[in-house]
């Protein structure tokens, strides 16, 4: 099981000296966080996501679905089977297969979204990706931390490793959730609460890092 390190910013960092999410400095741990530390050991952090998890609670991760037993990602748990003398009707509807295909996710730079303190926007033709699994992560590779998003964005240095999620519901729909990015996002200009799952309507736009944008299409 690993040990996390609680950073400045609010992450669970892999290394006690400086977090591995953000780079931020981690202070010395006094004896009242070694205490907390201890008592932290039992949990495990999600491969996909970096959520804290109590195996206790059982073997999927509660942000992105990750089986911690078998490694699948973006997993719903069975619901439970029907009681006898149950009518099929009165049964839980759902483990429905996510419809895959359906949406796609244009990668832009606009130079219009440039803080005074970023780097010039680079010149980068539009990307379309389509979303083919249940779960796409959106944020930076790590060859160290073995993360490799299906949404890549490792032009732009101020995304988190791991920014958000983007979840194909059974339905159809598009949610997207920030799990707990270091810099934030905005749907539609409008900054979205961490780790809050948000319906997304066609030609929605997520903007992130220094100049990125992500354009959800329904196709």
């Amino acid at each position: 099981m690993l040990t996390s390190y609680l950073c400045p910013q609010g992450h669970n960092s892999l290394e006690p000296d400086y977090c591995s999410e953000c780079g931020a400095k981690i202070q010395n741990l006094s004896a009242d966080a070694d205490v907390s530390m201890s008592k932290s050991i039992s949990t495990v952090i999600c491969p996909d996501c970096s959520t804290e998890h109590n195996p206790s609670d059982g073997q999927f991760c509660g942000t992105c679905g990750h089986n911690f037993t078998t490694g699948a990602r973006g997993e719903i748990p069975l619901p439970p089977e029907p009681s006898p003398g149950s009518s099929p009707a009165a049964s839980p509807a759902a483990h429905s297969t996510p419809t895959i295909g359906q949406w796609t996710v244009t990668v832009s730079v606009d130079p219009a979204l440039r803080d005074p303190l970023s780097p010039p926007a680079p010149e980068r033709s539009e990307q379309q990706i389509l979303l083919e699994k249940p779960v796409n992560l959106i944020g930076r590779t790590s060859q160290i931390r073995a993360i490799y998003p299906e949404i890549n964005l490792d032009f732009d240095d101020a995304v988190s490793q791991r920014h958000g999620l983007l979840s194909l519901q059974s339905d159809g729909s598009l949610i997207f959730r920030d799990i707990l990015s270091s810099n934030g996002t905005r749907l539609n200009g409008v900054d979205v609460t961490v780790m809050a799952d948000l319906p997304l309507q066609d030609h929605d736009e997520l903007t992130l890092g220094h100049w990125t944008k992500l354009t959800v299409r329904s196709s």
